[in-house]
C-alpha cells in the first residue's frame, strides 16, 4: 500500500461530509482511508457510515485527549508507505489529486517527503496558504508559517524514525514537527506543482493566531536558544498588530492606501 489517507473529526459532520466526498470522488481509489472520529455526538459516525461499503474505509469512533492524539493513533493505524492527513471540512482540489500524487512519487523515486500547494478561501479568492512561498524551506519562512499537513505526503519510516506528534501540545505540534525533521535532521522535501488541497480555515489554528504564535514560541525555546529568538518574537509583535488592525475594516483600507502611495513615491524616486 503506497498512501494511507487519514482524516480527523469531532463533531464535524457538515465538514466531514465534504471531505470524504472529495476522497471517495477521486479518480485512483488505490489508497486505505482511515477515519479517526472522536467519539462525534453531532451525527458525523451517520456521515461516515453512507461511505462503509467502500473497501478501502477504515474508522473508528471513540473518545481521545486531544488532535494530536487523534493525529497519532491514525499513523498507528495506518499502513500505507506515506501518510497524508486531511482533516475534517478539508477538500482535495479536483478528482485526480491521488493519481498525480502517486505519479510524482514514482517520478521522484519514493522521496521521504513531498508537499503539494495548499490553499484557502478569502472571499471569492484561493489563497494559498502555509506562510510559505512554494518550494521554499528557509528558517525565516518556518517562522513565518507551516507546511500544509494537508498537501504534506509524509513517508511513514520518519514517524518511526524521529518520533510522533507532540501531545502535550494543543496547536504547533505538527509545526514542530517539521521544524525537528527539516531543519534539524536535514530531510529536504521535495515540491511539486499540483493544487493537493483546500483548507477549511475554521481551525483552531486559524482562529487564534495569538494562542498559534505563543506556542511555537514555547517549541521554539525548546529548540534553539533563546537569544535567537528576537527576530521571531518582532515578526509575532507585528503579524499581531496587522491581525488587530485588519478586524477595523476602515482603518486597515486606510493603511493599505497609505502604503500604496508610499510605494508609487518611492517608484518615482
Amino acid at each position: 500500500m503506497t498512501l494511507s489517507i487519514i482524516s480527523i473529526n469531532l463533531n464535524n459532520a457538515d465538514g466531514l461530509q465534504k471531505t470524504m466526498k472529495s476522497v471517495m470522488a477521486q479518480s485512483c481509489q488505490d489508497f486505505e482511508y482511515l477515519v479517526i472520529d472522536g467519539g462525534s455526538t453531532d451525527g458525523s459516525v451517520d456521515v461516515i457510515k453512507q461511505y462503509a461499503h467502500m473497501p478501502n474505509l477504515r474508522w473508528v469512533s471513540e473518545k481521545d485527549s486531544g488532535l494530536y492524539n487523534a493525529m497519532n493513533k491514525g499513523i498507528a493505524m495506518a499502513k500505507g508507505e506515506y501518510l497524508n492527513f486531511l482533516n475534517g471540512g478539508d477538500i482535495l482540489m479536483g478528482k485526480d489529486v491521488v493519481k498525480d500524487i502517486m505519479d510524482s512519487i514514482e517520478k521522484y523515486n519514493h522521496p521521504e517527503l513531498v508537499i503539494g500547494k495548499q490553499y484557502f478561501q478569502r472571499g471569492k479568492k484561493l489563497v494559498m496558504t502555509g506562510g510559505i512561498a512554494y518550494g521554499n524551506s528557509t528558517l525565516w519562512g518556518l517562522y513565518r508559517g507551516a507546511y500544509g499537513h494537508q498537501a504534506s505526503y509524509i513517508k511513514r519510516e520518519l514517524f518511526e524514525k524521529y518520533g510522533i506528534y507532540d501531545e502535550s501540545l494543543k496547536i504547533a505540534s505538527d509545526w514542530k514537527w517539521f521544524i525537528k525533521v527539516v531543519v534539524f535532521e536535514n530531510i529536504k522535501p521535495v515540491f511539486v506543482d499540483i493544487d493537493v488541497a483546500l483548507f477549511d480555515m475554521h481551525g483552531i489554528s486559524s482562529t487564534n493566531l495569538e494562542q498559534t504564535y505563543a506556542e511555537r514560541r514555547i517549541v521554539l525555546k525548546e529548540m534553539l536558544p533563546e537569544y535567537v529568538l528576537t527576530d521571531y518574537d518582532n515578526l509575532v509583535s507585528d503579524s499581531i498588530l496587522l491581525e488587530r488592525l485588519r478586524r477595523h475594516k476602515n482603518v486597515y483600507r486606510l493603511i493599505k492606501l497609505t502604503n500604496k502611495v508610499l510605494i508609487r513615491l518611492e517608484q518615482k524616486n
